[in-house]
């Protein structure tokens, strides 16, 4: 059997975290590392462990993630100043949760890279 992420318990209410926005699709919570004032991860209910796992009918969930994004910046009223959306994948890229999921960093003058 595989082993639920943490994404899934949070889901199933196994783990304790303020959901801030759900669909029948996706749902947001606040990183709980953040790297900026503002740090929300936008993740798809169904598990997809990384980019590359993406089916072609995946795109369309990826393509609401981002909107779900932006209606998030626009809430947290960082839509105006500016803000990041970062995937992570695998380990080279950062990914640490194997369940994809967008991180929606800003609320301050971020770096460029």
């Amino acid at each position: 059997m595989v082993e639920k992420t943490v994404f899934e318990m949070i889901l199933n209410k196994e783990i304790e975290s303020e959901i801030i926005y759900e669909d029948d699709d996706i749902f947001s919570i606040q990183d709980i590392n953040p790297v900026a004032r503002i740090h929300l991860l936008i993740i798809p209910k169904k598990r997809i462990n990384t980019i590359n796992n993406l089916s072609d009918e995946d795109t369309l969930l990826v393509g609401k993630m981002i909107q779900v994004a932006k209606d998030l910046a626009k809430k947290y009223e960082i839509d105006e100043s500016g803000y990041r959306l970062i995937f992570n994948t695998n380990d080279d890229g950062g990914q640490t949760v194997y369940h994809i999921h967008l991180h929606l960093i800003g609320g301050e003058k971020l770096k460029a890279f």
